[in-house]
């Protein structure tokens, strides 16, 4: 479902958290040998809307009045916030063997053996956070 949120994006104070630069992340890769890719499915619908916020959400169906508990994509500050989820849950690895960006995770290694250890441990704390 799309809601056009323009007018409550005007009004809202925007995030400030840094996206990265894609090209600032390509250094990071050299040498590596082997790369894996996670794409979060749910993305954003991981994050909870403040209560006083969620009224600020709602939007009409032909059933009826619908808001949202949980982020939209379609609301401004929703790459940035997850960015800085992502970024925090990954802090100890990143720059290491994880780039994060918005709810793309590329796990990379110099060795297969590596890997296979890198991509446990990214495994394992996405499930320890529920994402």
């Amino acid at each position: 479902m799309c809601i056009e949120y323009m007018q409550l994006n005007k009004v809202t104070c925007n995030n400030k958290y840094p996206l990265p630069h894609i090209n600032d992340l390509f250094h990071q890769l050299q040498g590596a040998k082997a790369f894996s890719k996670i794409d979060l499915r749910s993305g954003y619908h991981q994050l909870k809307i403040r209560a006083s916020d969620i009224p600020k959400t709602a939007f009409r169906i032909r059933y009826g009045h619908c808001k949202f508990l949980v982020k939209s994509f379609e609301l401004t500050n929703a790459p940035t916030s997850f960015m800085h989820l992502m970024n925090n849950v990954f802090q100890p690895y990143l720059d290491s063997f994880v780039i994060a960006f918005i709810y793309d995770i590329l796990v990379y290694s110099h060795s297969w053996e590596d890997h296979e250890k890198h991509l446990r441990i990214v495994l394992k704390t996405l499930t320890e956070k529920k994402l």
